[in-house]
C-alpha cells in the first residue's frame, strides 16, 4: 500500500496503504457538483484499541472490534471491561505503530437472533514458508452467558495464506441473498507484485476479491452457490463474485436495495468507490481508478466496469468504504452514500440520473486529527463511524461515534 510522507517523519506507512512509486498526480477532479453538507457527532465508546468494525446483536448492545483482538461491548451507553471474545492469542504479532494484520472484521449471521451465530476475520501465524500469515474467517456462537471463554471454540469456514502483511481486505458481511461476502486485497507489497501478471487479474486465486460462499449448508466450512459466475469455468476459483481489486479494506450492502458498495484503496494516485456486481472486473492492475496504471499507458478497458467515483491524492490517500443511508433521523444524508478517507475527509455520493455526484461533509464536535478506520450502521439504519488519533493499534485511547443532525 502507500508511504504517506510527513514533516515528522520521511517513511511512516500509514493503515492500509502503501504510497510507493511517486508517478505524477492528474489533476484531481471536482466534487461533481454535490452541495456541501454539515452533520455531527456524538461519542458511543471511548478508551478503545484500534477499533476496526461493528456489529449490533438487536438488544441495544454494540459490539466492537479491536484490531488486537478483542471483541468490547457497549452495554446501557456503557463500554464493558469484560469483552465479549478476545482472540489475541490467535493472532501474528502486531507493530503497535502501524499494522494492517489483526481481528479486522466481524458481521452477525442473518439468523443470529435464533442461531447466535456470528463471524469474525482475523490474522493468524502461517505454517507456509512464504507466507507472512493466514487469513481467517471462524464463525462462534454466543452462549447464553454472552461472553466467549475459549477463543478456541470457533468453526474455521475458510482460510487464505498472505504473502505480505498489507493488502488484507478483511470485510465480511452478509448480503440479502444469505450468503457470506468476503474481501481479500492483492497480497500486499507494491503494484500487484505477485505472479506473473499480479493478483487482481488472476483468477486462480483469490487474492484481489471479494468471494461469495454458503456457510449454512454444511458443518464443514462452506459450499460454493451454484450460480456464483466462475462456477464450471477453467482456470477460475468458483468462490470469487467479483474480481479486479487492491485492497477492498470495506464493503457494505444498501439496506433497502442489497446493491453492494466497495471502497478499493488505490496505490499512488486514485481512490475509487464501485458498485460490485456479479462477476465484474474493477481493473486493477491494468487500472487505477479510471487511469491506465500496469502498463502506464493504452491499457485495456473493454470489459472493466468503472468506479462511481475517484478522487485523488491530491485530496486523500486511502479510501473507506462506508454505508448508504436508509435512517431517519438524518433526512438531508436519506439515500446517499457515506465514506471517508482514512486522513479523516469524509464525503458523500448523491445518484443524479446515471452518474454520482460526490459532496464533502463537516462533521461538527469530531475532534481535529483523527484517522477514520471503519463504518458501523445499527438496525434503524444509523450510521456510525469508528476513529484513532494514531496511525496503528498501539493506542488506546480511539473512539466511536454515531452521526447525528448538525
Amino acid at each position: 500500500m502507500k508511504k504517506l510522507l510527513t514533516l515528522l517523519t520521511l517513511s511512516c506507512t500509514l493503515c492500509l496503504f502503501s504510497f510507493a512509486g511517486k508517478r505524477k498526480a492528474k489533476t484531481p477532479k471536482a466534487d461533481d457538483g454535490a452541495a456541501p453538507m454539515t452533520l455531527a457527532v456524538q461519542p458511543v465508546a471511548t478508551n478503545l484499541q484500534a477499533p476496526t468494525a461493528m456489529a449490533f446483536p438487536g438488544n441495544g448492545d454494540v459490539w466492537i472490534t479491536e484490531q488486537t483482538g478483542k471483541i468490547r461491548v457497549v452495554k446501557n451507553g456503557k463500554l464493558m471491561d469484560a469483552p465479549l471474545l478476545d482472540v489475541h492469542s490467535k493472532l501474528v504479532q502486531l507493530s503497535s505503530s502501524y499494522e494492517e494484520r489483526g481481528l479486522l472484521g466481524i458481521t452477525l449471521h442473518p439468523k443470529f437472533a435464533t442461531n447466535r451465530k456470528f463471524y469474525v476475520f482475523y490474522s493468524t501465524p502461517s505454517t507456509q514458508r512464504k507466507s507472512d500469515h493466514t487469513g481467517v474467517v471462524a464463525e462462534y456462537i454466543l452462549p447464553a452467558s454472552g461472553t466467549i471463554a475459549d477463543p478456541n471454540s470457533g468453526r474455521i469456514i475458510l482460510t487464505i495464506e498472505e504473502p505480505e502483511s498489507n493488502h488484507n481486505g478483511g470485510c465480511i458481511q452478509f448480503g440479502h441473498d444469505g450468503y457470506l461476502y468476503v474481501s481479500f486485497g492483492d497480497g500486499g507489497g507494491q503494484g500487484d507484485k505477485h505472479g506473473d501478471f499480479g493478483s487482481g487479474q488472476n483468477m486462480d486465486t483469490w487474492l484481489g476479491k471479494i468471494l461469495r460462499v454458503d456457510v449454512n449448508s454444511t458443518t464443514n466450512g462452506y459450499t460454493v452457490p451454484k450460480d456464483n459466475p466462475f462456477v464450471g469455468k477453467p482456470n477460475a476459483k468458483p468462490e470469487i463474485w467479483a474480481y479486479g481489486f487492491r485492497n477492498p479494506y470495506r464493503f457494505t450492502f444498501d439496506k433497502a436495495t442489497g446493491q453492494l458498495f466497495a471502497g478499493d484503496v488505490g496505490q499512488d494516485t486514485w481512490e475509487e468507490v464501485d458498485i460490485v456486481t456479479k462477476g465484474a472486473n474493477y481493473g486493477w492492475r491494468l487500472m487505477e481508478g479510471t487511469h491506465c496504471y500496469n502498463p502506464a499507458t493504452g491499457c485495456p478497458e473493454k470489459g472493466i466496469t468503472m468506479p462511481i467515483t475517484e478522487y485523488s491524492h491530491q485530496i486523500g490517500i486511502s479510501v473507506i468504504g462506508g454505508y448508504l443511508y436508509n435512517g431517519q433521523q438524518l433526512p438531508t444524508l436519506k439515500s446517499k452514500y457515506l465514506f471517508a478517507d482514512w486522513t479523516g475527509k469524509v464525503f458523500y455520493l448523491q445518484k443524479a440520473g446515471t452518474v454520482w455526484q460526490r459532496g464533502t461533509v463537516t462533521l461538527q464536535n469530531l475532534p481535529a486529527g483523527l484517522k477514520i478506520t471503519g463504518f458501523g450502521e445499527d438496525p434503524q439504519g444509523e450510521l456510525y463511524i469508528l476513529t484513532n488519533p494514531d496511525t496503528g493499534p498501539g493506542n488506546a485511547k480511539c473512539s466511536v461515534y454515531k452521526v447525528v443532525r448538525g
